[in-house]
């Protein structure tokens, strides 16, 4: 079958004029990393692997060099559209493995793969819906918003259109279907919206996405980022994460005779995202400028709680389709664009599984605006809140037994190490702020 799948990628190869191979993978900061090979490479490559300095994959804290083996998975063959049509140039996403065959702990998709097999031994196969935000702006030094647009504007205003169509096809083209696209709430911001899948795959179409837009974007002479909170009076960039767990063609999250046809299975599940939210708080937000997003007036959950309809929450059920029991989701709404989209589909998932194995019992809904309610109301109901700080959400992950189970001692300690020297690196930072509020009277 190995040899099968070799030559019909080498066939296609050889079909469409493709001369290089832009083998990928992602760091544990979820930052896309590549490099290429030629055609004449690739079949040795799928077999064996090809080898590379791995310390690359372990963020600002890297190590001494240490050889890594990058080997390609064969349904992930890809042409590049915005490359030469001449000697095409393909891509391949990559598993990362030791010398000796193993695959390596720190690689963000054996992660995520884990916690997939987990799911499976109970039954379950694990299905994701990112629905990822970000902004245009005039240049990378110039945070100028192209257009004054509004939620779902279709007006002049919107002048981003013919770049969110561009994305789209472009997407298309590369075998990732779209679901929506369309302005959301601040000025210049778009979110396109990727047909629910499994997560592997749509975690390696999250990754191709935000390549994706920043490609457009630069064709066009504009600037994309997934900064979760670049303008200081906008909503910010958020991924909410839509998932149902099916057993076979049958969704586990769905049961007619329950109230909203939400299952207990479902219940358990929101039940354990609710107890390990704010542990998790790092993986799915995990930069400074991330938790100036997660403030109360920006439509960002910053409260530990779910509801049915109610957007300020932090976990959601969207209205179910009728006659649609697949449709069955919940939406975690906290997490953003700019997180290592492999962690946070493992974070959520071995949460939930973790509310399901332990049968957690689910709080009531909190179906009126928790912003409403005051401190004191909160704390009577038992309402915790999420980290307010990357330093608050480093204290949270890292006495998380959970956590560290779910990524793996490697991954864990990197990822908590490479944290706290951004958390230090901005707290030794003097900024614009200060400057202006107290060089001129201090």
């Amino acid at each position: 079958m190995v040899a099968e799948t070799t030559e019909y990628i080498l066939a296609s190869a050889r079909e469409n004029d493709v001369k290089f191979i832009r083998l990928w993978f992602t760091d544990i900061l979820g930052s896309l990393k590549s490099f290429a090979i030629t055609v004449g490479e690739l079949e040795k490559a799928m077999e064996e692997g090809m080898s590379f300095d791995g310390s690359s994959i372990e963020g600002f804290a890297r190590v001494d060099e240490s050889d890594m083996i990058a080997k390609p998975d064969a349904s992930t063959f890809v042409i590049l559209p915005w490359r030469p049509q001449q000697q095409r140039v393909a891509r391949m996403i990559c598993d990362i493995f030791l010398p000796d065959g193993t695959p390596f702990e720190g690689d963000p998709r054996n992660v995520l793969r884990r916690q997939l097999a987990r799911a499976a031994k109970l039954g379950y196969s694990y299905y994701v819906g990112p629905e990822l935000e970000f902004f245009y702006f005039k240049g990378p030094d110039d945070p100028t918003p192209l257009d004054a647009g509004g939620y779902f504007d279709l007006t002049p205003l919107d002048v981003a259109s013919d770049l969110r169509r561009e994305t789209v096809l472009t997407l298309e083209e590369m075998g990732i279907p779209v679901a929506y696209s369309h302005h959301e709430v601040a000025p210049s911001q778009h979110e396109i919206d990727l047909r629910y899948t499994d997560a592997m795959t749509m975690a390696d179409a999250a990754m191709t996405y935000r390549l994706v837009v920043k490609e457009v974007a630069m064709r066009n002479g504009v600037y994309a980022s997934f900064m979760p909170k670049p303008l200081d009076a906008e909503n910010g960039s958020g991924m909410h994460v839509n998932q149902s767990l099916f057993k076979g063609d049958e969704n586990a999250f769905y049961d007619p005779a329950s109230p909203e046809h939400l299952s207990a299975t479902a219940g358990h599940y929101v039940a354990g995202l609710l107890r390990h939210a704010a542990d998790f708080t790092l993986v799915t937000n995990q930069w400074v400028n991330s938790y100036k997003r997660l403030q109360p007036g920006y439509e960002a959950p910053v409260y530990v709680t779910w509801a049915y309809r109610n957007r300020s929450d932090l976990i959601r059920i969207p209205a179910r389709k009728p006659n649609r029991p697949e449709s069955t989701r919940i939406e975690y709404r906290a997490a953003d664009a700019a997180c290592n989209p492999y962690f946070a589909f493992a974070v959520n998932l071995s949460a939930g599984l973790e509310g399901i194995e332990q049968q957690r019992e689910l709080p009531p809904p909190s179906e009126e605006n928790v912003y409403s309610l005051s401190e004191s109301e909160r704390r009577e109901r038992g309402i915790e809140t999420l980290p307010g700080s990357l330093g608050e959400a480093i204290d949270r992950f890292a006495v998380s037994k959970l956590m560290r189970e779910t990524l793996g001692d490697h991954v864990f300690d990197s990822f908590l190490e490479n944290k706290r020297i951004e958390w230090n690196d901005y707290r030794a930072h003097v900024s614009d702020f200060e400057m202006k509020r107290y060089f001129p009277v201090l």
